[in-house]
């Protein structure tokens, strides 16, 4: 009989619980354990700025248990002791064996349960996303010691290691986790839904006087100092075209500085749409020709690379962007440039929007994403649950 699949998470995330739900159609018994409630409650975000309340259903479709949190700041999901479980770690030890994933060891109960699962008759599997990319650029003492910390005290302890992507394998593998340990249960959104939502681009293109044959730079994040704005914003002004348009899908303490850069250059034809939740942001993905993500160090993967896919959007991608190297095919439905480089982040859009970069019979952004599917999670987690 198949083991129960547990996962661990901080709090419910607009991602992953439509994939719990799925798992369930799959013949998985699925739960998450959450440690938090702060995005069923509605929170003040303090990256985007503004309180944050998901409209798509995070609780529909699979079992799931809150646990009562001890830590101090939950809010700021770089504390360590931010997250504190006592009765998650207890409740390890009183259910029957079953595969639990946990992702990352960034919280308290998470190491705990990590370091504590296999004791407790559990098949440990970690889901974390780092890229290894991103590992080499970390030095010093701190980063000697936690790589210390993790090949000797906690890796040891994990069955499995859920590769999100290519650079994410590359992580497992400097550590020398074998082949064999490692899982291919890629990163993904729900295409379906996506896919499902009527939109209606010609409507905003009539609210914000974009002409039918202007096109339009989609880029949707955080206005933070991880996701480079500023950068793709001198890149538009570069690119210096009448029928092109930026929209900035997002909000965040950059936005002042935005504002201000668009007043001083007299930059026209930019978009700050404040924060877009779930249930709106495929219209502005269907308004666009391209996709842009210029992130730095910190961006582990990009979950808005995925939702832009959907709507067949080429993509421009940084070379820090953790999904990068899975979800471009330079040449074919996008192009990859040196993070923090203007200069070629403007070619590129150049070269993507008015040139011959892309070869009308690559494959397509809408090919390329239906490869991460949760079916695909599905079938990287199947070999452990028998």
């Amino acid at each position: 009989m198949p083991k129960k699949l547990i996962f661990i998470n901080s709090h419910p995330i607009q991602y992953f619980a439509p994939l719990y739900a799925y798992l369930n159609t799959r013949g998985v018994q699925c739960e998450a354990w959450y440690c938090s409630d702060k995005s069923i409650k509605g929170r003040m975000d303090r990256e985007f700025g503004v309180n944050i309340k998901w409209d798509i259903p995070l609780l529909e479709g699979y079992a799931y248990h809150f646990f009562k949190n001890y830590g101090f700041k939950e809010e700021d999901s770089s504390r360590f002791f931010g997250l504190i479980n006592p009765r998650l770690v207890y409740r390890l030890f009183q259910i029957e064996p079953a595969v639990i994933v946990v992702h990352g060891w960034n919280y308290l109960t998470h190491f705990l349960v990590l370091m504590l699962g296999r004791l407790a008759g559990h098949t440990i599997c970690i889901r974390n996303d780092m890229p290894y990319s991103h590992e080499l650029l970390k030095t010093g003492f701190k980063q000697k010691i936690k790589r210390f910390g993790l090949k000797a005290i906690l890796f040891p302890r994990i069955d499995y290691f859920c590769a999100v992507g290519k650079e994410n394998k590359a992580f497992y593998k400097s550590y020398g986790i074998p082949d064999a340990q490692i899982l291919h249960v890629p990163y993904a959104i729900d295409n379906a839904r996506f896919r499902r939502i009527q939109t209606n681009p010609k409507a905003l293109r009539l609210k914000y006087g974009i002409a039918e044959g202007d096109k339009v730079i989609v880029f949707s994040a955080k206005y933070i100092p991880k996701k480079r704005p500023l950068d793709l914003l001198q890149a538009f002004r570069q690119l210096n075209r009448a029928d092109c348009w930026l929209v900035l899908v997002g909000d965040g303490e950059l936005r002042g500085e935005l504002e201000a850069y668009i007043k001083t250059h007299q930059i026209k034809q930019v978009i700050l749409t404040g924060f877009v939740n779930q249930s709106e942001i495929p219209n502005w993905y269907a308004l666009g020709d391209v996709f842009v993500m210029c992130s730095g160090q910190g961006e582990n993967w990009g979950l808005s690379v995925n939702e832009a896919m959907n709507f067949n959007l080429n993509l421009v991608l940084s070379d820090l962007t953790g999904c990068a190297s899975d979800l471009v095919r330079p040449g074919a439905n996008g192009l990859i440039f040196k993070t923090g480089d203007v200069a070629a982040l403007t070619d590129s859009l150049q070269a993507v929007l008015y040139g011959n970069a892309l070869a009308a019979d690559g494959i397509t952004s809408l090919e390329l994403v239906d490869e991460y599917n949760f079916e695909a999670i599905y079938l990287g987690l199947k070999p452990v649950l028998h």
